[in-house]
């Protein structure tokens, strides 16, 4: 018997047992589509995790101001001022390896309108060089420059989502609208962004920018009236030089922050670097626990292939005494059962791969999380679905191509 009648053998007794056969595969499909979704998931939380990383800025240490029920906030602004200038002065002279100290000061608009429309956006003042040390990019116009700062210019840099909101599709540059009780002109417009918008990254709230009005932080803490104990700063993101240490940098920021808050605990550090390690770290236990899970899966489909083919043997005893009376090899024996536990795993293979698909699809839809099916994760699921048939059918192949052919005749 050539390969090709081992092979059409093996598929007639599948179409014979059509349920059996489906169950048998069962496990192999689950295990197939279980690797593939838990493969295009993580790649495509890592390649989303990157993307927040890089809104952060890898190479940035955040420093933010907490918030306080009113109480406490009272008690706290006895021993602290809070977040301030002073402190981004401090570390920007203290600090080895500092490149940049930007500062951000978050504004609680009750109205922004222009003479068009209305807008409930996020106001923000902020130092010239933050759309260079955020990846701003500009569709029109220019963002905010050092003069602007300097000269507590009243302008603003605005997303799309804000000139929808206030000017609709004319041109806006140069127009003017009004944020609270100040009038702002428009002297740009930022490109549609927003990866990661909306989302929480380790405990990080990740915002786009299409919602956004910035202006320059001078004329935000000169023109706009803010709470009375308040912070004079919301954020400070310290910027470090390629070759500079960026955790070590954090400890060194935070230990200079203790000693001038007087060891009050009114800010918070986050170290987008750590939080890509953690991540990472995050991202490979998920891949453990959810690779011995697919695992398990595709053990108890190959258990499935064994036990299957063991019964096929049994009730196809007298067969194989007719073909070894015949003059069937034992080789001849061996090859036709292994090619048909072979084929059992190829097409319970194939069927789950295209289940893992339609998983890895469900979840991007369902969900809104982005999945990448890789070509690694369906060789590998494929490749170990093949193997496990090849190995769970060896030991019920080899135990038919071993009966004795006068016993096999006999049996009943």
């Amino acid at each position: 018997m050539d390969l090709s009648e081992a092979t059409a053998s093996g598929i007639t007794s599948l179409k014979t047992h059509k349920l059996r056969s489906f169950l048998t595969m069962l496990g192999i499909i689950f295990g197939v589509g279980a690797v593939i979704a838990m493969l295009s998931i993580g790649s495509g939380a890592e390649r989303q995790a990157l993307a927040m990383i890089d809104t952060m800025g890898v190479r940035n240490v955040l420093v933010q101001a907490k918030e306080f029920k009113e109480n406490e906030q009272a008690e706290i602004r006895k021993k602290s001022l809070g977040l301030s200038p002073r402190d981004a002065d401090a570390i920007a002279q203290a600090v080895p390896g500092v490149e940049k100290v930007i500062r951000k000061l978050v504004i609680q608009p009750y109205k922004v309108l222009s003479p068009t429309g209305r807008s409930r956006p996020k106001v923000l003042g902020v130092s010239f060089d933050y759309g260079v040390l955020m990846n701003l990019n500009l569709e029109e116009g220019r963002f905010l420059d050092a003069r602007d700062e300097a000269d507590f210019a009243q302008v603003c840099v605005i997303g799309p989502g804000v000139r929808r909101d206030l000017f609709g599709f004319e041109p806006v540059l140069g127009k003017v609208l009004k944020v609270n009780d100040a009038w702002l002109t428009v002297i740009g417009v930022l490109a549609a962004s927003g990866v990661g918008a909306g989302r929480d990254f380790q405990g990080v709230r990740i915002a786009g920018t299409a919602d956004d009005i910035y202006l320059p932080v001078s004329t935000a803490a000169r023109k706009f009236t803010m709470e009375p104990l308040k912070s004079p700063l919301d954020e400070v993101i310290v910027r470090m030089k390629p070759d500079a240490p960026v955790q070590e940098a954090a400890a060194a920021v935070d230990t200079l922050l203790q000693g001038l808050h007087g060891g009050v605990d009114d800010y918070g550090i986050v170290v987008p670097e750590a939080l890509l390690e953690q991540s990472r770290k995050t991202q490979r236990l998920f891949n453990v626990v959810m690779g011995c899970i697919a695992g398990i899966s595709l053990l108890v489909g190959g258990i499935g292939i064994m036990n299957i083919m063991l019964a096929t043997v049994l009730e196809r005893t007298r067969e194989i005494g007719v073909r070894r009376a015949l003059g069937a090899r034992r080789t001849d024996i061996r090859n036709q059962f292994i090619i048909e536990s072979f084929t059992i795993s190829v097409i319970g293979g194939l069927t789950g791969v295209a289940m893992g698909l339609v998983i890895a699809r469900g979840v991007a839809v369902y969900a809104g999380w982005e999945t990448i099916v890789t070509p690694f994760s369906i060789i590998l699921s494929t490749g170990v679905s093949l193997t496990v048939g090849l190995i769970f059918g060896i030991y019920p192949a080899v135990r038919a191509a071993n009966l004795d052919p006068i016993d096999a005749l006999r049996y009943e």
